[in-house]
């Protein structure tokens, strides 16, 4: 390789990772701006959230696995927000997943947004409340029919109310 070839290579490289960055920090600014129905500071989500669910719903942290009493729930019902009580999933779309977390095939119909998420290095698609912008978990494309979709949700981040 000569050394224009280098230069040329490692110009489109840093052009590509300069793309990236924008891309990346861009995004997560443009949800970092945006605004929820139900806001908090930050002192009040602690005061009124249990450690584990202020750590997944405020700071994006994940619960262990098969650690949530929600896992287990075969009730009829629906699973809520932990933060702000908005229902987000009917206990009729959930299933047993394998994963350890409660998973569901589909969300209640605009209880919850999403957004991209490179926290692991790898895109994938971040779940969240749409009313106070709590993390709830991750979706993803290897759930049962109809949808297809497996929305992978913590536990702490949910409560469940029985009907």
């Amino acid at each position: 390789m000569t050394k224009q070839d280098k230069r040329s290579f490692l110009k489109s490289g840093v052009a590509a990772m300069a793309a990236f960055a924008i891309g990346l920090f861009g995004a997560a600014g443009a949800q970092a701006r945006r605004t929820f129905a139900v806001v908090k500071p930050d002192a009040e989500w602690r005061r009124i959230l249990s450690p584990m669910a202020y750590r997944v719903l405020r700071k994006e942290d994940t619960e262990p696995p098969f650690s949530s009493p929600l896992n287990n729930e075969k009730r009829k019902g629906n699973f809520l927000c932990a933060g702000c009580g908005q229902k987000l999933f009917n206990a009729a779309a959930k299933y047993e997943s394998g994963t350890g977390w409660p998973s569901f095939y589909t969300p209640i119909k605009g209880a919850i947004g999403t957004k991209m998420d490179y926290g692991l290095h790898l895109p994938r698609i971040e779940v969240h409340c749409s009313r106070c912008g709590g993390h709830l978990g991750h979706v993803f494309d290897d759930g049962p029919r109809p949808t297809g979709k497996r929305y992978c949700m913590n536990g702490a981040a949910m409560k469940f109310e029985p009907v």
